[in-house]
């Protein structure tokens, strides 16, 4: 079992948008999720990467995600449903020199865990935050989470991720964080 460090952690988020959140079957969820996650990391500075199936077509990234990073935060474009297929994202992967890689995002059963497989094949350890998943239907999500998990990746959720890189209550952060989630 791989627990996670925060200091060895990217957050990726695979296409969190407008046009595609709307359409998927736990919407409610997964956009709280994905912002706490996003918080989260951000209080405790672990970067993170973010793709968009293509912009123009279905939207950008949600407000509520968009308003914790940085104004200046890179937004990679892509349409092949893998990010890794995106030559910047492999760039910007391997200049962070980090090996855990936080997964989420739409749809749990093309882009996200097409992703995921080619993390592993790459060498990263791949841990998918399964409540701020979706997919327009949830036998296609559930058969995502399971190849992934099948492929080796490690399925947890959103507190999972969050107390793991906390570690303890008394992380100078661990207040700041636990509110997101209360």
């Amino acid at each position: 079992m791989a627990i996670l460090n925060s200091e060895n952690s990217v957050v990726m988020i695979i296409d969190v948008q407008e046009k595609l959140l709307n359409a998927v079957f736990n919407k409610t969820s997964l956009e709280k999720k994905a912002e706490i996650i996003t918080k989260s990391a951000n209080i405790l500075n672990i970067p993170v990467i973010v793709t968009e199936q293509y912009p123009k077509g279905l939207g950008y990234t949600i407000e509520g995600i968009r308003s914790v990073l940085p104004q200046d935060m890179v937004y990679y474009d892509k349409t092949a449903f893998s990010a890794l297929e995106n030559t910047e994202v492999v760039k910007a992967l391997e200049f962070l020199g980090k090996k855990q890689v936080v997964l989420f995002g739409i749809e749990t059963h093309i882009c996200v865990s097409q992703t995921a497989e080619a993390l592993i094949k790459a060498g990263y350890e791949v841990h998918v935050v399964k409540d701020a998943c979706g997919s327009r239907a949830e036998l296609e999500y559930s058969a995502g989470l399971a190849r992934m998990q099948d492929n080796g990746a490690h399925i947890i959720t959103t507190e999972i991720a969050v107390f793991e890189w906390l570690k303890s209550a008394k992380h100078p952060n661990f207040k700041e964080v636990q509110t997101l989630i209360k």
